[in-house]
């Protein structure tokens, strides 16, 4: 059996400013982590790293301003092949946000911890997203 991470959640900012932080490796360092490298672009690997550990990710679907899929390629964490999806509409004045991460094989410490740091990040997202601070690893504002 497989497990997956959902989140939903709603931004106060129009959705191009949302498709773009997602999609920017500037913005990213920004909101996410700070050090990010590659490109976004459609069959391209962006690769992200917190502290020791390094996720080197596909991007294998990207709809502009409503959605971008990226499926993990290499990494320590028993994560490669799972993939890693923001989906986006407008819902009334707000941007919805629809996270999922699948291919998690039991609902276990590993699986809690990674639900817990996807909803940091997307906390960390609508925060930069609304007002311009976040909680990127590695920055000034990272809560560990």
């Amino acid at each position: 059996m497989s497990y997956t991470i959902h989140h939903l959640l709603h931004i106060n900012a129009p959705i191009e400013k949302v498709f773009t932080a997602l999609t920017n490796i500037e913005e990213l360092k920004v909101w996410y982590t700070t050090e990010v490298e590659g490109s976004s672009a459609l069959n391209k690997i962006i690769k992200f790293k917190f502290g020791s550990i390094d996720f080197h990710t596909k991007v294998i679907e990207l709809i502009n301003n409503e959605k971008i899929v990226m499926e993990c390629v290499d990494t320590s964490l028993p994560v490669i092949g799972q993939r890693i999806s923001y989906e986006l509409d407008q819902n009334e004045e707000k941007t919805r946000v629809r996270f999922s991460q699948d291919g998690f094989n039991e609902l276990d410490d590993f699986y809690a911890n990674m639900n817990f740091s996807a909803s940091k990040y997307l906390e960390s997202l609508r925060q930069y997203c609304q007002n311009g601070s976040s909680e990127a690893f590695g920055s000034k504002g990272y809560r560990s």
